[in-house]
């Protein structure tokens, strides 16, 4: 797990090849593994790879989703808040388990937040997306993610330099 968390990284740029059918089987199985508060899971999930759609869903918001269009694959997450208080944190949990799920099976990926964002001035980027997919009216749409092999080979972000000062023992200190 240490290993996947040193090597992940956002990828914005992917290569034109389909995520196969067994790593797509694979990554829902991970969604459907994600842990939900109470287990009430909230969340429905999206996977995308049809071209137009996934073309419009870079254009959900007006700024941090158009490398959506140049992923093979996308996954909504969309959830109802009807169904749990708590779930915003259940899709950023279905998300991080997606996120490392792909690391693991050789994808790489990039998530655009889409809650409280606007697509235009009529439509929010959650509205849109619901819109697009034909969701149920109620569910919201806070995370789009992109996945696919990544065009671009950027190792991990270094952390260890953040130690002294992001991680704290039993107080929080300053010094």
């Amino acid at each position: 797990m240490l290993d996947l968390l040193q090597q992940r990284r956002s990828i914005r740029e992917f290569k034109q090849l389909p995520v196969e059918t067994k790593k797509i089987e694979q990554l829902s199985e991970a969604l459907l593994r994600a842990p939900t508060s109470r287990n009430l899971q909230p969340c429905e999930f999206i996977m995308v790879d049809d071209s137009e759609i996934l073309a419009a869903l870079a254009t959900a918001k007006p700024n941090g989703a158009a490398f959506i269009a140049s992923a093979p694959l996308a996954v909504i997450i969309a959830a109802n808040p009807e169904v749990s208080d708590v779930w915003i944190e259940d899709s950023a949990i279905a998300a991080i388990i997606l996120q490392l799920a792909a690391e693991q099976l050789g994808l790489k990926s990039c998530w655009a937040q889409l809650r409280l964002r606007p697509h235009n001035k009529e439509l929010s980027a959650s509205e849109y997306v619901r819109d697009l997919v034909d969701l149920p009216a109620g569910m919201e749409v806070p995370i789009v993610i992109g996945i696919g092999y990544p065009a671009e080979n950027i190792p991990g972000h270094p952390r260890e330099s953040l130690r002294d000062v992001k991680i704290h023992h039993n107080q929080f200190s300053k010094s």
